[in-house]
């Protein structure tokens, strides 16, 4: 989930001047994101997939096992900051630390890395509630607001349920099996094939009933050649550690430490974690949470503003640099800024010469496909649009930011109308990150007609007839501003009309939604599959949001292959993905079109949740999100009944 820059970017600890941020200046919201305005990277600028673009040598896309040969090491940046002499030293010195760790991480057996992470599990459960109560504090949420549970399923649930993934994942790989072993595989359009590998356990077909999840391998990869290179890093459990330095988020509280299990796991790669500023309060807490980590060496969690990021960057000690943020922040610690930076790109010269790769968000589509809607419809899936846009208040890198819609659809104007009602009803809540205010003027300057809520702290853009979508479609406003364009068009004619404007015109490739009636995706048959397969967004949620596709972290996350030092679109490489599998494409969730009862019947896929918790209307969202979190805790039967009992109230 990615993380804007600020009037100074501290989002990852490097210090970009305010006017790198408008180096591309045109309309004054393009204006706030330089990167947002770049067009699509090559991969997408075709109605069909094109040959996923050769990344940089010394920029993979995706972690490799780490080689035993330790790397050369790399001069520092030219323009090293300077930092006060005890500053400086505490760096260096959980520097060393993790040097030392990493000698000790190549000794540990599979069967010793598994129990490690139930470590790791006990230490996060003894810190859930903390967490979540620590991280609703620091956006402004008490315990009376209605939105606090967002922080249980955004932090504690989706770091524990990682956690089991992962350790299943060692036990497999221990006993001499793939993580694959068990999980069906079969085609998907494209010369791909597909592992189905939600719902993981019996359970998870109750606690996110009528969700199923996808990984989608690249064209070409067969399913042998998936389950035999499952493991990444832990097929080579020998192999030496290195070190990496990762930047952690400052949006998302469980973002910084699924990417250092990431790290270590997939590439046996131990690490510095610098955390976002916005994340301070976070801090203590991380460290009794991974505590099991830290006290090996296998972790150091580091903290300061950019002059603290600009030194670790610039530091000969890593390997690789992972930063999940905003493509802003990864083209000044790449190429660096102004002058510099157009020197460099000129000249193919990058700053950094450490591999790298991010995660940096995007404008993400929300893709209405016409059918004949109930009005309960209309109104369910006009609250779980605005969910997708007012979850953490927009603060996500995968907040759905266009909605695309049918004209010609007769229930448009109805729908419209379902929508802006339920945008102004959803609850108030602070609109908190660095700089949103700076985001929310600058969507005010370029669409001045736009609707505004909730005290002005919502934008609804309506995009008529002869207005410039420009502004909206390239622009990751990472606040709360939901637009609406319009194309031609009805059944398959509409569908592949809308995949290919998100592909073409909308910056990122991310996340994509796609809210489809059951009897509409029967009618559209396998033109659905190939228009879903067109779709270019490295996490795909079909009557879902793809939040949910990050909290799901046996699914992979991160953007569509193909993107490049020199346009690095939504990022480079992929987290997650608790399997650990190689080849990664994308991931797809598919969810239920209506909720329960409504789910019974006819072409309907089954599920027994009314509302699901974090739809930001959800009566008892908050109970039943820390309910869910409490039965990762600690699997306790009489809990889990009643927290179901309080879904159905919702």
């Amino acid at each position: 989930m990615s993380v804007p820059p600020g009037d100074k970017d501290t989002a990852e600890g490097v210090l970009i001047p305010r006017r790198a941020a408008k180096s591309t200046a045109g309309t004054p919201a393009e204006a706030t994101n330089s990167a947002a305005a770049k067009p699509k990277t090559a991969a997408k600028s075709g109605p069909k997939p094109a040959p996923k673009a050769k990344a940089p040598a010394k920029a993979p896309a995706k972690a490799k096992p780490a080689p035993k040969a330790k790397p050369a090491p790399k001069a520092k940046a030219a323009a090293s900051p300077v930092l006060p002499d005890e500053i400086r030293a505490a760096l260096d010195q959980a520097i060393g630390a993790v040097q030392t760790g990493a000698r000790a991480w190549g000794l540990l057996t599979l069967d010793q890395r598994a129990r490690l992470f139930e470590r790791v599990r006990a230490a996060v459960v003894a810190c859930s509630e903390e967490w979540a109560t620590a991280a609703a504090h620091s956006k402004g949420l008490d315990e009376s607001n209605p939105l606090f549970g967002e922080e249980w399923l955004a932090g504690p649930y989706a770091v524990l349920e990682a956690i089991d993934g992962y350790i299943a994942t060692l036990r497999r790989l221990e006993s001499g099996t793939s993580p694959l072993n068990g999980v069906r595989m079969d085609a998907a359009p494209g010369d791909r094939v597909r592992a189905h590998v939600f719902p993981a356990e019996g359970m998870d077909r109750i606690l996110l009933s009528g969700f199923t999840g996808e990984v989608w391998f690249a064209p070409g990869v067969s399913g042998a050649q998936a389950r035999s290179d499952a493991g990444l890093g832990q097929r080579h459990p020998d192999d030496s550690a290195t070190v990496g330095l990762v930047l952690g988020a400052g949006n998302i509280t469980a973002i910084p430490v699924l990417d250092v299990f990431y790290e270590l796991l997939a590439a046996n790669r131990v690490s510095v974690l610098k955390v976002n500023p916005t994340q301070d309060a976070l801090v203590p807490i991380y460290e009794r949470a991974l505590a099991p980590l830290i006290e090996p060496g296998f972790l150091r969690i580091v903290r300061g503003a950019g002059d603290v990021g600009a030194y670790l960057t610039g530091h000969e000690a890593f390997s690789h640099v992972h930063i999940t943020g905003a493509a802003t922040t990864f083209d000044a610690i790449v190429w660096g800024t102004g002058a510099e930076a157009a020197r460099r790109r000129e000249a193919s010269d990058p700053k950094l010469t450490t591999p790298i790769t991010a995660e940096l968000g995007g404008v993400s589509p929300i893709i209405v496909v016409p059918g004949r809607w109930s009005k309960a419809d209309l109104a369910y899936q006009a609250s779980h649009i605005v969910t997708m846009r007012l979850h953490n208040s927009g603060h996500n890198c995968i907040a759905g930011q266009v909605v695309i819609m049918s004209r010609d659809w007769a229930q448009r104007a109805e729908f419209l109308q379902a929508l802006r009602a339920a945008y102004a009803d959803a609850p108030q809540r602070p609109v908190w990150y660095p700089n949103s205010k700076g985001k929310l003027a600058a969507a005010s300057t370029a669409y001045p007609d736009a609707e505004w809520t909730a005290e002005h702290t919502r934008a609804l853009v309506e995009i008529g007839a002869g207005d410039d979508a420009t502004a909206l479609e390239t622009t990751e406003y990472f606040s709360p501003v939901l637009g609406v364009v319009e194309l031609p068009g009805n059944g398959q004619e509409f569908l592949d009309a809308a995949v290919a404007h998100a592909n073409d015109r909308l910056a990122g490739t991310l996340g994509a939604n796609v809210l489809i009636d059951p009897d509409t995706e029967h009618a559209l048959g396998d033109g659905f599959e190939r228009a879903i397969a067109d779709l270019r967004y490295g996490g795909i949620a079909i009557n879902a949001w793809t939040g949910i596709v990050f909290a799901t972290p046996v699914l992979s996350w991160g953007a569509f292959p193909g993107a490049t030092l020199e346009d690095v679109s939504s990022g480079i490489g992929i987290v997650h993905n608790t399997s650990l599998l190689d080849h990664v494409e994308r991931s797809i969730m598919r969810g239920p079109f209506r909720p329960f009862p409504r789910s019974l019947g006819g072409r309907n896929r089954f599920s027994v949740l009314p509302k699901p918790p974090w739809f930001v209307d959800a009566r008892t969202g908050t109970a039943v999100s820390e309910g869910l979190t409490r039965w990762d805790m600690n699997h306790s039967v009489p809990g889990l009944v009643a927290t179901l009992t309080k879904a159905m109230r919702s």
